[in-house]
């Protein structure tokens, strides 16, 4: 007998619950932490893991959350932020510009010089991006 479809729910994969997810993440992130900034290693993996987040991302091999149906009016003060950085990097990256105004990436290289706090960039990396993934 079969039984009706609105009564039965699809438990999510054993790799797709954050109790599989999170230690995973956490684990990337730890080896990525390793790898000294701009070196050979770093850019590998990091193409590395980013390509397979696309392509998990681009597969239907991830099961979806559904999307908001409309954004907050809140979320539009996030687009002036992102907009000035994208802006101010972008403008000293194409001018090189190099130590007299130096980008924020390379500001921020002094703090990444530990591990564990790249360690923690690459975790805020790699969960923003599988946030991506699922939707």
């Amino acid at each position: 007998m079969e039984q009706p479809r609105d009564l039965t729910v699809e438990a999510p994969r054993a790799w797709d619950r954050p109790a599989f997810a999170v230690p995973v993440l956490v684990c990337l992130s730890l080896v990525g932490g390793r790898f000294p900034s701009f070196s050979v290693e770093a850019n590998l993996w990091t193409l590395g893991t980013g390509g397979v987040l696309i392509w998990l991302g681009l597969s239907n091999r991830v099961p979806r959350r559904p999307a908001p149906h409309r954004l907050d009016s809140g979320a539009v003060w996030w687009a002036l932020p992102v907009t000035v950085f994208v802006v101010f990097e972008g403008a000293t990256f194409v001018a090189a510009a190099g130590d007299d105004f130096p980008t924020f990436s390379r500001l921020a290289d002094p703090l990444l010089e530990d591990r564990l706090v790249r360690s923690a960039a690459w975790l805020a990396w790699l969960s923003a991006f599988w946030g991506l993934v699922r939707r």
